[in-house]
């Protein structure tokens, strides 16, 4: 008999990935997740999606949802790319933290035995770097290093996996990736030079993220923090790789020192302040701290996670190119 995993959020980008790995893997696949997207013609019918708000739903109508299931992932939740209403903190709390805490108790009751949340990069670098106090400067990054610790402390019985997850790139069916609105439209949209940080991050394709949701599952260890990442490579060669794909030509992209970067930032910051929204992440710091240095995930780290959670390699510059071409289709950049 098939074994049964739960995909909370599974019509969303990360979460629609996994559901077709677990597929390919012989799991029975059930789905948790909002209205918002037109699932006809695309989606495998042989997964049941079950139309719930877990931000509005109590915990036992949890409870009964999760029965009979074996595995839950966890793939629901805003990320560092989202601006909310001021106060951040309190915004990414409520949903990556008690919201989050509340799903996994549910998952605990109904007789799961193993969950798996998708968290962020932000909390390996917390422990990495504690120099940089990234917790402690930004709220999302606080917001995910309580998440990660909570459902650690408040589990019983029930193993709890943690997945740091770096930049990812694909696509998938009827939805726009992120990239386009949080960062290209912003950074790069309709200029001829894009200015930006030179420093360097961990990257990786979405097909690597559901390999790391269902090896989490089937190898990972109980408590265990795996940072997620197939390559390292500079903001330069991303950009680049990006307006290739869009355009088909490379532009001329400038480092600016940290601190001018810090002052466009600081432009964007005190621009949303006036709409009454904060980011989650104090970007004055990312630009001085962050994006002008190399803060990655360690290559022996990467290779040792890979390893253990068996997740292949490769298919990063095919996966910014599936993104500019969902983001931009037909080269439609300008």
């Amino acid at each position: 008999m098939a074994k049964k995993i739960m995909v909370m959020g599974g019509t969303g980008f990360l979460g629609y990935h996994t559901v077709l790995l677990a597929l390919q893997k012989g799991y029975e696949v059930g789905v948790i997740a909002i209205d918002d997207v037109d699932l006809t013609g695309w989606w495998p019918k042989e997964v049941k999606v079950t139309i719930c708000d877990v931000f509005e739903a109590k915990e036992e109508e949890l409870v009964k949802l999760l029965k009979g299931y074996d595995y839950m992932i966890y793939s629901i939740g805003p990320d560092d790319r989202d601006t909310p209403p001021a106060p951040a903190y309190e915004f990414f709390k409520l949903r990556l933290v008690d919201h989050c805490a509340k799903c996994f108790r549910a998952a605990e009751k109904a007789g799961i035995k193993k969950s798996v949340v998708y968290n962020s990069y932000f909390t390996h670098f917390n422990k990495t770097y504690p120099e940089l106090e990234l917790a402690k400067y930004h709220p999302y990054i606080r917001a995910r290093v309580e998440q990660a610790a909570l459902l650690n402390e408040q589990k019983k019985k029930m193993e709890v996996v943690v997945l740091e997850l770096p930049y990812i790139f694909g696509s998938m069916p009827k939805r726009i990736p992120l990239w386009k609105a949080t960062f290209l439209d912003r950074f790069a949209y309709n200029k001829k030079t894009i200015f930006f940080p030179k420093g360097s991050t961990t990257m990786t394709h979405v097909k690597h993220i559901a390999e790391a949701g269902i090896g989490a599952i089937e190898y990972g260890k109980d408590g265990e923090y795996y940072p997620i990442g197939d390559e390292n490579k500079s903001y330069n060669w991303m950009l680049d790789t990006m307006m290739i794909a869009a355009t088909g030509k490379t532009r001329k992209i400038i480092n600016p020192a940290g601190w001018i970067c810090a002052l466009g930032a600081k432009a964007i910051v005190k621009k949303e302040a006036k709409q009454g929204k904060q980011p989650g992440l104090d970007l004055v710091r990312v630009m001085k701290q962050i994006m002008s240095a190399d803060i990655v995930v360690s290559p022996e780290v990467m290779d040792k996670v890979c390893n253990e959670l068996h997740i292949t390699r490769g298919g990063l510059k095919e996966g910014i190119e599936e993104t500019m071409e969902a983001c931009y289709p037909n080269r439609s950049f300008k």
